[in-house]
């Protein structure tokens, strides 16, 4: 289920398969002088460098959708590893392109208009239906290279990157060495799945289990759990680095800017943060979730759950831009 950037109406909701928070998405990725590229959510092989032969899908249909059905597809299209098993399949209904754009290029949820600036309305507002079909089993992110393919193809897609220095929070520690009590290292030893199963038992209201400990059941990016109150939201992870829940952080407490992550913490943790989002936050109004002012803000959540704080400083960012893009050509 997709959810959209604050400042838009979400597309999803709290349905049977995970929810991943904040998928749509900013065009940009946090440049860290300490990080090399390949542990940034954005960086995948290109199409153009993955072997001899373009990645491409077998076969792809193509079709604009006006009607007002509720965007669909079936699997996740997040940037966290989250994955259902499809058998090749890549299926899709009634999605904005640039949510397709935001699944080939691994693009994580800062400022979704830094993408949106250069781009036609339409980009946002037309609807389509992708139905397309791979041999084998192709990784979560193979499907994200044959989506460049097909959307270079069908839409005269071209980009590039552009570093700048812009305004972001830098996320801290607020106590030095050490983290709050729902952000633990993940186990080595412990068992972690990234594919999603079937559980046609659950309410289609209902959010994802969660393990005794109170994470997630699957592993791989954010998702719903049950909260302790109506009016709160409860969002979990395991086995996720402290930069993709940092990329998430702006959507999640309508920060306004993008979230480098400057905690000096390496490997992968689990996490659960629950926190009760203003009134006027897009989440809050999509998921018809009632006001409450009893439980904690996000940034108090923020501290006192996972132990870390935001601070204001600039950083490099490195942006996504769109050269050219058509409208639909014929399939």
């Amino acid at each position: 289920m997709l959810t959209e950037h604050a400042g838009h109406k979400l597309w999803g909701r709290k349905r049977h398969s995970m929810i991943t928070l904040g998928l749509i998405v900013v065009a940009m990725q946090l440049v860290l002088p300490t990080q090399s590229q390949a542990q940034s959510p954005l960086a995948i092989p290109s199409a153009e460098t993955s072997g001899s032969q373009k990645i491409q899908f077998d076969v792809a249909s193509v079709k604009q959708n006006k009607s007002d059905d509720k965007p669909k597809s079936n699997f996740l299209l997040g940037p966290g590893d989250v994955y259902a098993p499809n058998g090749g399949l890549f299926s899709a209904s009634s999605t904005p392109l640039i949510v397709y754009i935001a699944f080939a290029y691994k693009l994580t949820n800062n400022q979704l208009q830094f993408l949106r600036s250069g781009l036609p309305d339409w980009v946002s507002s037309d609807r389509f239906d992708i139905q397309a079909r791979s041999e084998g089993s192709p990784t979560k992110d193979e499907m994200r290279l044959m989506m460049r393919s097909l959307l270079a193809d069908r839409f005269k897609l071209t980009v590039h990157n552009e570093t700048r220095q812009v305004p972001v929070l830098a996320l801290l520690l607020s106590k030095p060495e050490k983290t709050g009590p729902r952000l633990r290292p993940h186990p080595n030893d412990s068992s972690c799945s990234t594919t999603l199963t079937p559980e046609p038992d659950r309410a289609s209201n209902a959010a994802p289990s969660a393990t005794a400990g109170g994470f997630p059941q699957t592993c791989g990016g954010p998702v719903l759990i049950p909260a302790s109150a109506p009016a709160r939201l409860n969002v979990g992870a395991r086995n996720v680095n402290i930069g993709l829940i940092a990329s998430a952080l702006p959507d999640w407490g309508a920060l306004g800017r993008p979230v480098m992550d400057r905690t000096g913490l390496s490997g992968t943790f689990d996490f659960t943060l629950e926190w009760t989002p203003e009134t006027h936050h897009s989440i809050a109004s999509a998921m018809d979730i009632p006001s409450d002012t009893s439980g904690p803000t996000f940034l108090e959540a923020l501290k006192e759950q996972l132990g870390l704080k935001l601070e204001a400083q600039k950083g490099p960012v490195n942006f996504i831009v769109v050269d050219h893009i058509e409208h639909l050509s014929l399939n």
